[in-house]
């Protein structure tokens, strides 16, 4: 066992696969949904633990690294705006979710683990007028750690414009000074995702079709740019949502002399890094909202990769070389090297935005 991690707020377990990726072990898990509980059992035959809110803290296993995706929804665009708009609370003044960061905190303090990594929508930054962000940094550093932020756009790695706030944190003892990795740029192209086999029923029906046409017809109207989008299969889609097992308006694929398609689960799974040999053992409508729920894998497996490297530079793990045998990537291909710094057909560099 290189280092051991903990994957809280669990969905189904797409940081669990970047951090057994680079030789973590997961010793401890939590999800509280039933259908992603499912989904993770089935996977890495370990069924987390329900209710992360019912856990003391004393009985998480001792950790190097806490990984959590906490709740997004309570701080995403679409998030408040549906709040606000049923005149619910939003942020951390949601009971439901909006406390569970504070979870957190609580389990840092008392677990003190060397490092972690926490992920959320990058609207989390701007939230409340950024006070949720400041209080987020605040609780974090009062915990005992120095931490660093970054917006990073998955687009990079996968067709997907993603973008997500990762935050990482280290023990202020140690003394370790964390640099985000240079993402590579892959050249992903969305047409290289889809199956060539697809089952007609993730065909869009005459009225589904003509409504989408209708609604975004009515809004370009009011002037505002909502409705479907039909994807380049040479570039990139959309952020693929939760929301997507509705109608799937977000990421339409063309198909020739046909009503456009929706995206397959699998095809889902793979715009989100997942493997093929990952198994989805729920229905559509679940698989859909999994997926969108989840973290885009290789972008977390990256970021892993340097956390680990600084944890052995700073002496807490065994020596560097100990961490690659026997895995299946080498670490050239993530070492960030003029061959994998890559840009983009406009000349531009993959987005990673620095907070600091």
């Amino acid at each position: 066992m290189l280092f051991r991690f903990t994957d809280l707020f669990a969905g189904i377990g797409g940081t669990r696969s970047a951090y057994e990726a680079v030789g973590g072990t997961c010793v401890f898990s939590s999800e509280i949904d039933k259908f992603s509980r499912q989904t993770y059992f089935k996977n890495f035959s370990d069924l987390p633990s329900g209710d992360i809110m019912k856990i003391q803290e004393d009985c998480i296993p001792k950790h190097h690294v806490l990984s959590a995706g906490f709740p997004c929804q309570p701080f995403s665009l679409s998030g408040v705006s549906k709040r606000n708009s049923l005149d619910r609370p939003h942020g951390f003044d949601c009971k439901e979710q909006g406390q569970l960061f504070f979870k957190i905190v609580d389990i840092l303090a008392v677990k003190q683990p060397e490092a972690f990594l926490l992920e959320n929508v990058k609207h989390i930054l701007s939230h409340n007028k950024g006070k949720t962000f400041r209080t987020i940094t605040h609780y974090l550093e009062n915990a005992g750690y120095n931490i660093e932020s970054q917006i990073i756009d998955a687009r990079a790695m996968v067709p997907q414009h993603r973008e997500r706030v990762f935050i990482v944190g280290f023990r202020e003892d140690l003394d370790i000074h964390f640099t985000f990795p240079q993402i590579p740029y892959l050249k992903p192209k969305l047409k290289n995702i889809l199956e060539k086999e697809v089952n007609p029923k993730y065909t869009l029906s005459d009225n589904l079709w003509k409504y989408l046409q209708d609604y975004r017809r009515k809004q370009r109207e009011k002037g505002n740019g909502f409705g479907y989008s039909i994807a380049d299969l040479e570039g990139i889609t959309r952020t693929l949502s939760a929301r997507y097992w509705r109608d799937g308006a977000e990421i339409l694929i063309p198909q020739e002399g046909k009503n456009p398609r929706k995206l397959t689960p699998r095809e889902c799974a793979r715009l989100m890094g997942f493997p093929d040999t990952f198994k989805i053992p729920v229905s559509d409508t679940q698989a859909y909202r999994q997926f969108g729920n989840s973290v885009v894998v290789p972008v977390v497996e990256i970021i892993a990769w340097a956390m680990v490297e600084h944890l052995f530079s700073g002496g807490v793990l065994s020596p560097l070389t100990s961490l690659f045998e026997g895995s299946e990537k080498s670490r050239e291909s993530f070492s960030g090297g003029e061959e994998t710094i890559m840009q983009t057909s406009r000349g531009e560099t993959p987005q990673i935005h620095s907070m600091h």
